[in-house]
């Protein structure tokens, strides 16, 4: 049996680019943010092999990336940047990926790639799934002024985000060609793993977004498929960051206004669209439709919302509910065994 010797000194910085260059990109096709997030979790591991390792990345070599480094790597995320476990589990999970890759196109790196592959997830609490009530959204959807050319588009921004239930990527890539503004009006939304969907929008919403296309102004160096729907500073397109900046800002206008606002609960992009697909789900919409609204894969995702709201739980439990207890029940005070029964063994 012929045993093949890793080599020690091979640099780790060419097969790191070719993993996300060739692989990610090229081989899984993955989406830009889906490889940015695979990115960023490379660049901190490199970042620590330098500052703590005292390892510079052109000097990183493959060997150096095993088992005990990547524990170490990982307890350095929590206790020293404060990261939480969920945080944890997504730069393991990139680790793995890449010491997947690594096995595959260096077959003599197996051993080592196995070892880290059999690194534990930490588990993590259970997510939470606060949404608002619709009274809350409306108060919301309201706080935005129309009249001005700010205004409308966070209007129609809020209402878009909360109607069609996007993730907030999907609304930030959304352009004018997106839009079928004859009746009824769509909006194609493009989703993880470069999928798309069509989703209706609601009259009301509708008549906004139409106003709002009137009103905008047009990018004129670009074509309608580039043409960025919601629009930053100077017709730039706006960011996740942006979105969650002008969500955060009127959230904090209606709370002024009402302290007793959704209270405890962070609103973000995600809760927007939680609250929509619990707001379907509580109108008895069929989880098939709720499914293909957030673009799942899976419908095990989608039920988590089910499982999530007590109140359909409740009257779902209400609706099944058939007493089998006889009424009255007896006194068990009138059960004279019973009762010699207690008093043998209190004795």
């Amino acid at each position: 049996m012929i045993r093949v010797t890793p080599d020690r000194g091979e640099l780790a910085g060419r097969w790191l680019s070719k993993f996300l260059t060739e692989h990610l990109a090229g081989e899984r096709d993955l989406s830009p943010q889906t490889i940015s997030s695979y990115r960023d979790a490379i660049k901190l591991l490199l970042t620590w092999f330098r500052d703590v390792q005292a390892i510079p990345p052109e000097k990183l070599r493959l060997a150096d990336l095993n088992r005990t480094r990547v524990l170490l790597f990982l307890d350095w995320l929590q206790d020293e940047r404060g990261n939480t476990a969920a945080t944890r589990n997504q730069r393991l999970a990139v680790i793995k990926s890449l010491a997947r890759y690594t096995a595959i196109e260096r077959p003599e790196f197996l051993d080592q790639a196995t070892q880290i592959l059999a690194v534990k997830q930490k588990k993590t609490p259970a997510t939470d799934m606060g949404y608002l009530t619709a009274e809350e959204v409306k108060a919301l959807l309201a706080q935005p002024d129309p009249t001005t050319r700010r205004g409308l588009r966070d209007t129609v921004l809020l209402s878009t985000l909360y109607d069609t239930a996007a993730r907030v990527q999907e609304i930030c890539d959304l352009n004018t060609a997106d839009v079928r503004t004859t009746r009824p009006m769509l909006i194609t939304l493009h989703g993880k793993g470069s999928k798309t969907r069509r989703v209706p929008l609601m009259d009301p919403t509708a008549r906004l977004l139409k106003d709002y296309l009137h009103r905008r102004t047009p990018h004129h160096g670009v074509g309608a498929d580039a043409d960025p729907l919601f629009q930053g500073p100077h017709q730039t397109r706006l960011t996740r960051w942006a979105v969650t900046k002008i969500l955060a800002r009127h959230v904090q206008a209606v709370r002024l206004r009402d302290p007793g606002y959704a209270p405890g609960l962070n609103i973000t992009p995600h809760v927007i669209r939680r609250t929509r697909a619990m707001h379907l789900l509580q109108a008895k919409v069929n989880l098939i439709y709720i499914r293909d609204l957030l673009g799942h894969a899976d419908i095990s995702t989608t039920e988590i919302y089910a499982r999530a709201d007590p109140e359909t739980k409740r009257k779902a439990i209400e609706n099944a509910y058939e007493s089998l207890t006889p009424e009255p029940l007896p006194s068990w005070t009138a059960d004279r065994d019973l009762l010699e029964w207690l008093d043998q063994i209190c004795r």
